[in-house]
């Protein structure tokens, strides 16, 4: 396990991905986080295989949906409607570094977890919300997915339909929640970093709104400098670069070529192309004229293409200095060479003795690879984490009787 945060404890009351994964990252660099569910119900993502949600899953092997955003976590089951559950809670935050939560304002207020109550307990914890639409503003009080804030809201089904269809375009599982995910524990970072510059406990928050503007901003940005209703959209013969774009071989492949400096390229290209005719062709010579002519180079670049299969072109082009890439389905990412050197995908064993893939946070030290354990059953560590508190055990047996915790 990476030990960049060894010795940060993470209180984590939250469900769903988008915050947890947060803690799921923090998990990967060596903090211990300390994962909340309800006694019964747990976090609710446990339940999706059953609910039919994700096509093909079923049995001991359907609770990957649980596994990527809360791996390497410690599960305790507490009631917070209880007063013996709250009082738990503090107790724990009192031995946390950061308290995270996506709960909405009128549950914290309701449960006793906003930010005066775990600050009453441990007034230096770093206080972290996950929001969907901001913290302020009409719609704070709001809850959102990242189909709703992220996708819909902030732009994105909109902005990657294609340039010939009105209809949004559809997002993948959880494709905003990890990429909010994925600010917070940079927001986290920063404001541990700052607490031990300065002794002062930041409030922190993210939103999946905000996280799909940022992911946005040159068309954001754009759109307001121009005063534009739209965003430009383009198809490939009507891009002014041709040596960027997507194109199909011969086997019904595809190859994204990104050469942003195309006079550089146009050569080198050309002649791993095996079309070294059109090197000094009037009609391309630089990217002014490609440009104008932009249809017929396209052309003549799509029949070329076409004119291999998707292994000959990643053969033929594997030594051009241009930068290109094949269009890769998801599972060819096991046998993607770089995926592999780098140890971007990380075996685990599941409880149920299942053995999965995880994807390790995309933030390595000193070039090592994550050593990532899975996620924890539901409330698996609440005696271990009572005992760890000095409760004795007729006390964890008394509560476990009251139904406060697990």
């Amino acid at each position: 396990m990476t030990s960049i945060l060894h010795g940060t404890r993470v209180l984590e009351v939250a469900f769903w991905t988008f915050v947890p994964a947060a803690g799921a990252i923090l998990a990967d660099w060596g903090a211990d986080v300390l994962k909340v569910e309800h006694p019964e119900t747990g976090d609710p993502q446990r339940g999706l295989a059953t609910l039919g949600v994700m096509p093909g899953a079923s049995g001991d092997g359907a609770d990957f949906m649980i596994q990527f955003p809360n791996r390497g976590k410690r599960s305790i089951g507490i009631d917070l409607h209880t007063d013996e559950g709250r009082e738990l809670i503090y107790r724990l935050a009192k031995t946390a570094d950061v308290f995270l939560t996506n709960f909405l304002p009128d549950a914290r207020t309701r449960m006793q977890i906003d930010v005066e109550h775990i600050r009453a307990a441990n007034p230096n914890i770093i206080y972290v919300r996950g929001h969907g639409q901001g913290a302020k503003g009409p719609d704070a009080t709001k809850g959102g997915y990242d189909g709703a804030s992220f996708w819909a809201r902030g732009g994105m089904g909109d902005t990657l339909r294609p340039a010939d269809s009105d209809l949004p375009a559809g997002m993948r599982p959880a494709i905003g929640d990890v990429m909010g995910g994925l600010a917070i524990a940079a927001g986290i970072s920063a404001a541990l970093y700052q607490r031990e510059r300065t002794g002062h406990a930041a409030v922190v928050d993210t939103s999946l709104l905000n996280t799909a503007m940022w992911q946005l901003q040159p068309d954001v940005v754009m759109s307001g400098v121009l005063g534009l209703d739209d965003i430009p959209r383009f198809a490939n013969n009507t891009a002014a670069n041709p040596l960027v774009g997507n194109y199909r071989t011969g086997d019904g492949r595809w190859i994204f070529l990104n050469m942003m400096e195309s006079d550089r390229f146009w050569s080198d290209f050309c002649t791993h192309l095996g079309r070294t005719d059109l090197i000094d062709d009037e009609r391309y010579r630089d990217a002014k004229v490609r440009a104008d002519n932009r249809k017929a180079c396209v052309a003549e670049i799509t029949d070329t293409f076409a004119s291999k299969s998707f292994a000959e072109w990643r053969d033929a082009l594997e030594t051009m200095e241009g930068v290109w890439a094949p269009v890769q389905k998801v599972p060819e990412l096991y046998d993607d060479k770089q995926v592999i050197a780098n140890g971007y995908l990380c075996p685990v064993t599941d409880a149920q003795g299942n053995d999965l893939s995880l994807v390790g946070a995309p933030v390595q030290f000193d070039e090592q690879p994550h050593q990532l354990t899975a996620a924890p059953e539901h409330g698996e560590h609440t005696d271990e984490l009572m005992l760890e508190l000095g409760y004795s055990w007729d006390e964890i047996i008394e509560l476990k009787t009251s139904g406060a915790i697990l």
